[in-house]
């Protein structure tokens, strides 16, 4: 083959046979394709497109093209859960413990964050001890023994897609609904999973800002899923503002504990629930959503749910005492008031804005080298509805920098206020199977 003609062909809106993408993965990995001829094929793809079929296709060939987890040693069907990410979304760790309780395993791959927060494994390393980094025999193990278990990501793991996405990073190709669906489902499949809940945000601080890319990219990742034989659905849930309260590592992990209390934030609350059910459907632990959420509701309310973090917890090293009390946890030195500058309703918050202020605070990284701070972020008072006065505390600040003025001040100016009170949002805007 060469690659000219596969080019060639794409770019005039012919789809790929499986033969010529297997050929261009694996070619493209070992680096016998330029990259200019790689990024050529991108940009026929971002502007022709592609077929179901060309998708799956090459969803496949990138979770070949490395490590893949072999999880047949586990009893049941493994259910993951893939966020394609937000502002206080700490799901992750409310729904393992949640599922696990029904004793539906869950066998979660994660990995460390760049942006306004870390990611999944960061956060849960505010846990004193808690380790991710455990070999495949032992994740097997776990996730037989507690129903559950979190490891971090394999070095090895789509090496295709990482190399594919790095070059397209740079090429102006990143938003290309097919790409972006293969490559998330890639990591997934290699993940070893037997079936995917998918949790696609929109709006404000969301990657897919606008509703119907969400539900395309939603309807593409599910189609790929269910294509090669990963039971899989998607939720489209709302992201014009924070989920919950807290932004930050152990602000989280606070809020998530709570949670599994049943005392969170209502959102946090109804979103976790709904993931969860859907995942123990898939799971087989449950005929219906309906029951589902009836089993759940009952693991929180008879403490089984937050008897199964601290289990997960203590398999894994972290000390798990921080469960019955949070206040263990990474704390700030300072907590700062933000002032609303004006009175009236909130009517929007641009939740990206408020993410970029938790990052500046040292929650996040904006690059690979830089350390978290796990006890910093930002606790908001105030969401879309409330009514404010001028001077009334809108958010707090949890810092260990002298000055936040500029902060505080980039908090503030991600708020909207109005005297007209806004219509109530949905949280949950459609599932698709």
């Amino acid at each position: 083959m060469r690659m000219v003609d596969i080019i060639e062909k794409k770019r005039d809106g012919h789809p790929l046979t499986e033969e010529e993408i297997r050929w261009f993965t694996t070619e493209y990995s070992a680096g016998n394709i330029p990259d200019y001829q790689a990024s050529a094929l991108a940009m026929a793809i971002y502007f022709q497109g592609m077929t179901d079929e060309e998708a799956g296709a090459l969803t496949l060939e990138m979770a070949k093209s490395g490590d893949q987890l072999d999880l047949s040693a586990i009893t049941g069907t493994k259910v993951d859960k893939h966020s394609t990410g937000g502002v206080g979304d700490k799901t992750t760790f409310i729904l393992g413990p949640l599922v696990a309780a029904l004793d539906v395993p869950v066998a979660k791959m994660s990995g460390r964050g760049l942006g306004h927060t870390g990611g999944t494994i960061d956060k849960l390393e505010a846990f004193t001890g808690f380790e991710t980094e455990i070999s495949q025999e032992q994740f097997i193990e776990l996730v037989n023994k507690n129903k559950l278990a979190l490891a971090g990501q394999s070095g090895n793991l789509t090496p295709a897609d990482k190399k594919l996405y790095a070059l397209r990073d740079v090429t102006a190709t990143v938003d290309s609904i097919p790409l972006i669906a293969s490559s998330v489902m890639s990591k997934k499949i290699a993940a070893g999973s037997d079936a995917i809940v998918l949790d696609v945000k929109t709006g404000s601080g969301a990657f897919m800002t606008d509703e119907d890319d969400a539900r395309a990219l939603a309807k593409a990742m599910v189609d790929i899923g269910n294509s090669i034989g990963r039971d899989t659905m998607a939720v489209i849930s709302d992201m014009n503002q924070p989920l919950g309260r807290m932004i930050g590592n152990a602000l989280e992990v606070k809020e998530a504990v709570e949670t599994l209390k049943g005392e969170g934030p209502a959102d946090v609350h109804e979103l976790s629930l709904t993931l969860a059910a859907h995942m123990v459907v898939l799971g087989g632990g449950a005929a219906s959503a309906e029951e589902a959420r009836d089993l759940l509701e009952k693991a929180i309310q008879d403490g089984s749910a937050i008897e199964a973090m601290k289990t997960f917890i203590a398999a894994q090293g972290g000390d798990p005492s921080a469960v019955d009390d949070p206040e263990l946890l990474a704390t700030a030195k300072d907590r700062v008031a933000v002032p609303a500058p004006s009175s009236g309703y909130v009517t929007e918050m641009h939740a990206a804005q408020i993410g970029q202020a938790a990052m500046l605070l040292g929650a996040g990284r904006a690059t690979l080298d830089d350390e978290i701070d796990h006890a910093v972020g930002i606790e908001l008072e105030a969401k879309i509805g409330h009514y404010v006065h001028e001077g009334d505390t809108i958010a707090w600040l949890h810092a260990n920098k002298d000055d936040t003025t500029a902060i505080r001040t980039m908090v503030q100016e991600a708020y909207t206020f109005s005297d007209q009170q806004p219509d109530a949002r949905p949280l949950i805007f459609d599932t698709i199977h």
